[in-house]
């Protein structure tokens, strides 16, 4: 038995981290493809087989009504910010106001993060950076990434030092080699709620249902409060 997923690259973390021993207890393989919420989305809405599907909540609701999801099976993981992160071992820069992260992100040698038009993180970032007025200045500085993930792997593979990134807090704390500095200033703020829903066309209907009852269940909350998700 197979288990299709698409997902935000937030929830990576606790469907990897739940993956073996559901796929032991379920004798199953979990086939789960990881990118920006909007990329997801449009692989689904293309036909691309899927049994499960991780989303921002607007999404899943969308999806609901568009007939894609079924009616009444979002379930949310839980509230994920957006942070800042550095390599491991490098100075750590004030972030905490507006002049501090203007300050951070003007003097980074680069600044990594999400796909500026499907990713949650990256639409928000880039957003960031034209209030900051650094969408222009800082163009040749900018390293745009898939994912959030993949964009805190770069970072951290890079060579170069006082790199900067920003992007969903559960992308970086998964990330080897990077390490979270804090979240962006109140008054840049991102708070994304992250669901799930059973698509209307799984092959594997039950499967996706039990896989989903054990991603939100409070025996994974603790996983889910490790990786970065705020439960309520």
């Amino acid at each position: 038995m197979k288990l299709s997923i698409l997902s935000g690259g937030a929830a990576a973390g606790v469907v990897k981290g739940l993956q073996a021993q559901f796929e032991e207890k379920y004798s199953c393989e979990i086939q789960a493809n990881f990118s920006a919420v909007g990329a997801m989305r449009d692989l689904l809405l293309a036909g691309e087989p899927c049994d499960l599907v991780i989303l921002t909540r607007s999404m899943i609701e969308g999806l609901i009504q568009s007939g894609h999801v079924v009616e009444g099976s979002l379930a949310s993981l839980g509230i994920v910010r957006t942070g800042v992160a550095i390599k491991t071992g490098d100075p750590i820069p004030a972030i905490a106001n507006r002049e501090q992260l203007l300050k951070a992100f003007n003097d980074a040698a680069g600044i990594y993060f999400p796909d500026p038009e499907k990713a949650t993180a990256g639409i928000h970032v880039y957003n960031v950076l034209k209030q900051l007025g650094l969408e222009k200045s800082k163009q040749n500085a900018l390293h745009i990434f898939p994912n959030g993930a993949t964009a805190m792997a770069a970072m951290a593979a890079s060579s170069t030092a006082g790199l900067i990134g920003s992007t969903q807090v559960t992308e970086i704390n998964i990330t080897p080699g990077v390490q979270l500095i804090g979240m962006l200033p109140k008054e840049f703020e991102l708070a994304t709620d992250y669901c799930l829903g059973i698509c209307t066309a799984s092959q594997s209907r039950q499967l996706a249902v039990d896989f989903a009852h054990l991603l939100t269940g409070t025996g994974a909350a603790t996983l889910r409060q490790e990786i970065g998700f705020e439960l309520s």
